[in-house]
């Protein structure tokens, strides 16, 4: 995008919203509430990764199995 668009969506942005302070950069991201921190875990069943809330791959570790492999076994 130029810089003129970009110049444009800013001032249309602060219109709407005199508070709005532009963008901060990546780091200075509000995070969502909710957000859970997520890892990568290998499923012991089918070997396929999936990525796990931070505790479930803690407690589970190497024995996980994904929601997948626990509906076939059922």
């Amino acid at each position: 995008m130029s810089r003129s668009k970009d110049r444009e969506r800013l001032e249309t942005r602060r219109r709407l919203n005199p508070d709005y302070p532009g963008f901060r950069g990546a780091a200075w991201e509000p995070t969502q509430p909710g957000n859970t921190v997520l890892q990568t875990v290998t499923c012991s069943v089918c070997g396929r990764k999936r990525n796990v809330p931070l505790g479930v791959a803690q407690e589970q570790g190497e024995r996980y199995v994904c929601l997948a492999c626990q509906e076939r076994q059922g």
